[in-house]
């Protein structure tokens, strides 16, 4: 199935997330309940990838990032570095947009609890692939990855080694020609809440990025 087409229709490749879709679909009829499309600027010099979309979120607007609490973060951070025109997501149509920069998840279903199988990052790993060729072609220089688990389904979808490329929070990879891969911890309740990322750690990142870009 192509990139296009995965959006434009219900994806059943992976039974699991299929059959959960299904069951969120019935319990909340007016929820998107289908794979989430990349968000913003289609000739982005930063691409943003998150892991996967939320019950709440991204599963219920059909926008990454848009309608929970992920989402508050990244987008006051976008608007304050000039990436975004507005400091936050509320839903499709909402005129917001996003400048020089583009968002979408490793995987494109919302997974039961939050949580993907290694089967069905692998199995949602071409689509990433495709974004990241379109991506590269277009011009891109920068990837942020959220997690640990969108680094490293990045990575496969870059055809590279995981253990030459560590996840760190903070971390600057260079993977091909000007390409740079840049880590962060993911911009969740737990992880901010908890302290674990911080406003100034998530936005030392975007400082980083844009500096980089600036100079390129």
């Amino acid at each position: 199935m192509s990139v296009s087409r995965l959006f434009q229709q219900d994806c059943r490749d992976c039974p699991r997330l299929a059959q959960h879709l299904d069951q969120v679909k019935t319990d909340h009829p007016d929820y998107h309940a289908r794979p989430v499309a990349p968000f913003g600027d289609t000739s982005a010099k930063l691409l943003i990838i998150g892991l996967a979309p939320g019950l709440h979120g991204a599963n219920r607007t059909g926008r990454p990032f848009t309608g929970d609490y992920a989402g508050i973060l990244l987008y006051q951070t976008l608007h304050k570095f000039g990436l975004a025109n507005r400091n936050k997501s509320v839903a499709v149509g909402d005129a917001l947009h996003l400048i020089n920069c583009r968002i979408t998840n490793a995987v494109k279903c919302l997974p039961p609890a939050n949580k993907p199988l290694p089967a069905e990052i692998r199995q949602c790993n071409i689509f990433l692939a495709s974004e990241l060729h379109d991506f590269v072609s277009n011009g891109g220089q920068a990837l942020l990855a959220l997690g640990t688990v969108a680094h490293q389904a990045t990575l496969t979808a870059l055809q590279l080694r995981k253990t030459d490329y560590p996840f760190s929070h903070g971390a600057v990879h260079p993977v091909a020609g000007r390409l740079r891969l840049y880590d962060s911890y993911h911009c969740s309740r737990y992880n901010t809440q908890t302290k674990r990322l911080t406003e100034p750690m998530f936005e030392q990142i975007f400082d980083r990025i844009c500096q980089d870009m600036a100079a390129t």
